[in-house]
């Protein structure tokens, strides 16, 4: 899921030779030339531009909302797009598309009204049959859409995404052109949330049906967000520009959004450098260096670093076997020394950045599940070894994908377990396509791993381990786990389903097929004057309200 957008800025050179000018020929009567006077108002009328200049670090995997389903591609199609839900300054779910959202009594039936100032970017009017439309091209197997699972909580999308139903049977109608009803097969609190992900944004059916391939490039894009595609140079940039057809517009304060894809942290840092970003990552090598900058920003990031058990794989069969290993682990020390990066320290599965109906952070509510404690761990190995009968502990290996930063993480556990446990661990790398698809298939007995929230809700990084979850990938089932994760989906009182959400986190880390390191967070540069870019923390940036001065 869970990496990050940067940015750039344009040096303003006209203004610049403007002023030397003015200050070598100060007093002087200026000349008088016709010819001139055209040129000097056009550069006056670049100069009150707002420009902001982005790195998207990498190509798009899609504008198709539908498959573009990573960092690399939300982060434009959040501003190219728009849902029927938008997320708020405070990470909350709010109408956007739709200005009316009516919820039945029993929390099944989701009836929105589309704005009549909703339009796409060609001045066609955005009606409700562009998401009935967008919402089957995500399910439809053929699509083969990565999100399709977000939607299994709406009537009949599972079974048609499995091959087992028709199109029809999803249960999203568009009686008239400003109506969408939805009917769900539970009560789900997160359902505003997730519709926010830009894999539930509306495609314009008369466009798609003409040209399947309107996502391909600028000329054929049509967008119903606060801006539109005006061009797209593949592999190279794209460039926005402000979309005066948005229901919106009057809040959107950018002309223009020019984005670059330079893969190299070092080389967009020196762009930064340079005066030509408005924004930029922090090198690794410089963390230190740059950690007291004035501009450098901290964002909270909703996912975090953490490594699994297989819990069918010796020694790690047994419980407390597994919690002496995550008890050993010193996260304050990690991100202190290793990673560097102002990270939080992990102490519980779910990171920070949501808000209960009590005000209070989950994080803070449920409070730290797991911490450092070296005695406590040595006496649950003694005692998680008799129980197994073990002398002496099985061989243990640590898998990771090759990287620098993981490899330096993998050597600080190898030598906590050493220090701490007493046990020689050995550490196994693997290039990442291999290593995705060996985890899955449940070859390694501890590995490294990551989760990036697919929408604002705790629920999201929970039900990840659930029983055959595809996202388990630890082979462990907990009969009371699953139900709480039912439970949680079915619960419509916020405060009793809060609940439910502490006790599957505590739940979770008692058991411990998993144990936490770090919270992602966004760490950029930003140069001053840039002011109103939401950093979500499920990852998307949203440039609506982004100005420069």
């Amino acid at each position: 899921m869970k990496k990050w957008l940067t940015f750039l800025i344009v040096a303003m050179l006209a203004l610049v030779l403007a002023a030397c000018t003015a200050t070598k020929d100060a007093g002087k009567e200026p000349e008088k030339d016709k010819g001139t006077k055209g040129e000097e108002k056009k550069e006056e009328t670049v100069a009150k531009e707002k420009i902001l200049y982005l790195n998207n670090g990498e190509e798009p995997t899609s504008f198709d909302p539908s498959v573009g389903f990573n960092a690399v591609s939300w982060g434009a199609l959040n501003n190219l797009m728009e849902g029927l839900t938008r997320l708020s300054e405070d990470h909350l779910a709010v109408e956007a598309t739709a200005e009316k959202i009516d919820v039945s009594e029993d929390g099944l039936t989701y009836t929105f009204t589309i704005r009549d100032a909703a339009k796409w970017s060609n001045g066609d009017p955005v009606v409700a049959g562009d998401f009935v439309y967008a919402w089957r091209h995500m399910l439809d197997p053929e699509t083969a859409s990565p999100a399709s699972f977000l939607a299994y909580f709406i009537e009949g999308a599972e079974a048609y995404n499995t091959g087992e139903g028709t199109a029809e049977d999803v249960a999203v109608e568009a009686p008239d052109e400003k109506t969408l009803i939805v009917k769900l097969t539970g009560p789900n609190e997160a359902f505003l949330n997730i519709i926010t992900n830009p894999s539930f944004f509306p495609i314009n059916e008369k466009v798609a049906t003409a040209n399947p391939k309107w996502f391909t490039e600028a000329a054929s894009f049509v967008g119903n967000g606060p801006f539109k595609l005006a061009s797209w140079d593949h592999d190279v940039s794209f460039v926005f520009e402000k979309n005066e057809n948005y229901w919106d517009a009057a809040a959107v304060k950018l002309d223009k959004v020019e984005w670059a894809m330079v893969n190299d942290p070092t080389t967009e840092y020196q762009m930064y450098e340079s005066g030509e970003l408005d924004q930029s990552g922090v090198p690794p090598e410089l963390a230190e260096k740059l950690k007291d900058s004035d501009e450098l920003r901290i964002d909270d990031q909703a996912g975090l670093y953490f490594y699994r058990f297989n819990t069918s794989m010796e020694p790690f069969t047994n419980t407390k076997i597994r919690r002496a290993f995550g008890l050993a682990v010193n996260q304050q020390e990690i991100v202190d020394y290793v990673t560097k990066n102002g990270e939080k320290p992990a102490h519980g599965f779910i990171t920070y950045g949501f808000i209960g109906p009590d005000g209070k952070e989950f994080r803070d509510s449920v409070g730290n599940l797991v911490e450092f404690n070296k005695d406590e761990a040595k006496k649950l190995l003694e005692e998680g070894m008799k129980e197994e009968g073990y002398t002496e502990l099985p061989k243990v290996e640590l898998t990771y994908s090759t990287s620098p930063s993981h490899q330096n993480i993998a050597v600080a556990l190898q030598a906590t377990f050493k220090e701490v446990l007493g046990v020689d661990v050995g550490l196994k790398n693997i290039e990442s396509a291999v290593f995705a698809s060996e985890q899955k298939e449940f070859k390694y007995q501890m590995s490294r791993s990551s989760f990036l929230h697919d929408y604002a809700d705790p629920v999201n990084a929970l039900e990840s381990f659930i029983t055959d979850s595809s996202m388990n990938r630890t082979t462990w089932s907990n009969a009371e786990y699953d139900k709480l994760i039912t439970d949680i989906k079915k619960e419509t009182d916020e405060n009793k389903r809060w609940e439910l959400l502490k006790q599957a986190d505590q739940l979770l880390m008692e058991e411990m097929p998993v144990f936490p390191i770090y919270y992602y967070n966004q760490t950029t540069l930003e140069k001053p004057g840039i002011t109103g870019i939401l950093r979500h923390p499920v990852g998307y940036i949203d440039l609506k309200y982004t100005d420069k001065n």
